[in-house]
């Protein structure tokens, strides 16, 4: 339920911001009849979302026990790896992603409503689309989906009023804190999620060690378990790790954190004299 609900918070921010962004853009310069094209994008976008997700359910459901351990492995690594490139990438960017979407609306202008639709479906289903694959890898490493599921809409629901309120000005947020913070539990949960991938490969006996245990603990904490599930969610944990999978975690975690966290490079530009 945790990991859930940080992974629709965060990346549900992200979008509610952007579209926040463009709106209040076409308000201030007094372009209203640009509203409607800017939320079609983004209908089409959240529908799109929502589309993959059930994609993702239904092939899963009617896959063979093997054909479902390698779409589960190879979507969880995808994940992974959308999920480190976000974080770095709303990292680098925010300080700028204002002016950008700016820029893309003066740009879509001259092109017409289309293309600002077009502008306002990219912008937001880089997070849908993200947000879709990387719950359902989430989901599968745990054992209970009702509890998922109401993280998944809690943080949803959160970050929409979140977006709304700091569009009117209600309240203010330290983005940039809330960005970093978020991005450190999400690089925690994305390991969790790998090491789940490697464990679906490694029945498919693609990947050595399965039967390597760095512990099992299953006669003491069953794997649906409060404890068990809470684990699975947030850091990774299971009951039965294989060394491979923890020695994969641990350099996952160790060396993502450790350039996730590192100030970001100031450049100094020297005076002409």
């Amino acid at each position: 339920m945790l990991s859930t609900f940080l992974i629709a918070l965060r990346e549900g921010l992200e979008a509610a911001l952007i579209v926040g962004i463009l709106v209040a853009y076409v308000v201030k310069t007094d372009r209203r009849t640009l509203l409607t094209p800017i939320w079609t994008g983004v209908g089409v976008a959240l529908a799109a979302s929502f589309a993959l997700g059930g994609f993702l359910t239904f092939t899963s459901a009617e896959l063979s026990d093997r054909g479902e351990q390698f779409f589960a492995g190879t979507t969880s690594f995808v994940a992974v790896a959308l999920v480190t490139w976000m974080v770095f990438w709303m990292k680098r960017a925010a300080r700028t992603l204002r002016d950008e979407l700016h820029g893309k609306v003066d740009s879509a202008l001259s092109a017409g409503p289309l293309a600002l639709a077009t502008a306002a479906f990219f912008a937001v289903a880089r997070e849908g689309l993200e947000t879709a694959l990387f719950v359902y890898t989430n989901f599968r490493t745990v054992a209970a989906t009702s509890e998922a599921s109401i993280g998944l809409v809690a943080g949803l629901a959160l970050a929409v009023l979140l977006g709304y309120l700091i569009y009117n000005r209600s309240i203010k947020l330290n983005l940039s804190k809330f960005f970093t913070v978020t991005g450190v539990a999400l690089i925690i949960v994305a390991a969790g999620v790998l090491s789940y991938g490697v464990h679906e490969y490694q029945e498919l006996g693609w990947l050595p060690g399965g039967s390597a245990f760095a512990w099992d603990i299953s006669s003491v904490m069953a794997k649906d378990s409060i404890a068990g599930t809470l684990l699975a969610g947030t850091i990774g944990f299971d009951v039965n790790t294989a060394w491979l999978q923890l020695i994969l975690w641990a350099s996952y975690l160790g060396l993502v954190l450790r350039f996730y966290t590192q100030p970001a490079r100031v450049k100094v530009t020297a005076g002409v004299k």
